[in-house]
């Protein structure tokens, strides 16, 4: 037997496994479900992957760019109250520091 013959046998062996795998956990049937919706659609969606996505459960590619921005303000957010915390923590400190004399830290 060739190399050749041998790494094709391998590839086909690989594809085959992976071909079995999708169809018992249920990809194949889920995904074949879907299109056949979008087949089945008389007004085709504008964006065919949308649909999909939306068929499969995950959000619009609006609602995702909407919660990354918002993830994005909410760890603005966060950042500037940790910052605001350690400033407050300090300032205790200082405060506790020069009314007993020790440096006990409270944050």
């Amino acid at each position: 037997m060739e190399v050749s013959e041998s790494v094709s046998k391998d590839r086909e062996a690989k594809k085959e496994a992976f071909r079995k795998y999708l169809e018992s956990s249920g990809v194949l049937d889920t995904l074949t479900k879907v299109l056949v919706a979008l087949y089945e659609e008389n007004d085709k969606p504008s964006s065919a992957v949308e649909f999909v996505q939306q068929k499969l459960g995950g959000p619009s590619i609006s609602d995702y760019e909407k919660l990354k921005a918002e993830k994005l303000d909410l760890q603005l957010k966060y950042n500037e109250l940790l910052e605001t915390h350690k400033e407050t923590c300090r300032q205790l400190d200082e405060l506790k520091n020069s009314k007993n004399g020790s440096g006990n830290n409270t944050c």
